[in-house]
């Protein structure tokens, strides 16, 4: 913040400022303080622009994502989504916004104009999914439980787990590639997909296999 702070500082003569940013950072499963951005943005009358392709239907008591957890909904100018995550699986995006930036996107954006329209099918099941977070807070509430039962037990068998503890995104670091390729490769036989990443994905002799919990999971 301390950082982000200085380059706003420096950049008060622009006509426009945003600050980017991803919701969940998805290799690391960091999550940005989502509150202290929006402090800042306002300090110095800054838009935000936040990706929230690995937190919404994730993070939050009712799935709403980054924003819900930190208390500023409504609070961020542009939000850029996913369908093709918790919100359906399959293909798709979406922009939520003013009503002046989403039509000028759709006017100007090139990934608006040259794509194809998604399926109907896609759509359904996507808005059925919105309809289940909207009624029901019971699988943002289970994932949630499961998130911290996996990162308690595996700190507690010895790993290092990094990012967030609330974030289901669970990154078990062991450090060498081959390592993690192996311990990946192992799992597989054992029934439990999960990914190896090295560098270049990650930084070198910072190697981890990615966890990534689901409401579908159990406890057992």
């Amino acid at each position: 913040m301390k950082d982000l702070e200085e380059k706003l500082k420096a950049t008060q003569d622009a006509r426009l400022r945003f600050i980017v940013t991803d919701g969940v950072f998805s290799m690391d499963g960091d999550i940005t303080p989502l509150d202290r951005v929006v402090e800042l943005a306002k300090k110095y009358n800054a838009y935000i622009y936040m990706d929230e392709c690995h937190s919404t239907g994730f993070l939050g008591e009712n799935g709403r994502g980054t924003a819900e957890i930190f208390g500023v909904e409504g609070e961020i100018d542009v939000i850029s989504n996913t369908l093709g995550k918790a919100l359906g699986g399959a293909t798709g995006g979406y922009i939520s916004s003013n009503n002046l930036v989403v039509d000028m996107l759709r006017q100007k954006a090139r990934t608006y104009l040259f794509s194809n329209a998604i399926a109907p099918s896609v759509a359904g099941a996507s808005i059925k999914v919105f309809d289940l977070l909207t009624e029901s807070p019971e699988l943002p509430r289970k994932l949630a439980n499961n998130t911290k039962q996996f990162r308690e037990e595996m700190v507690g068998a010895g790993f290092k787990i990094l990012g967030d503890p609330r974030c289901p995104i669970a990154p078990v670091w062991l450090g060498d590639a081959r390592l993690a390729t192996e311990f990946s490769d192992q799992l597989l036989q054992e029934g439990v997909f999960v990914i190896g990443f090295s560098y270049p994905v990650v930084p070198k002799e910072q190697a981890r296999i990615r966890v990534q919990l689901s409401a579908a999971h159990s406890t057992e």
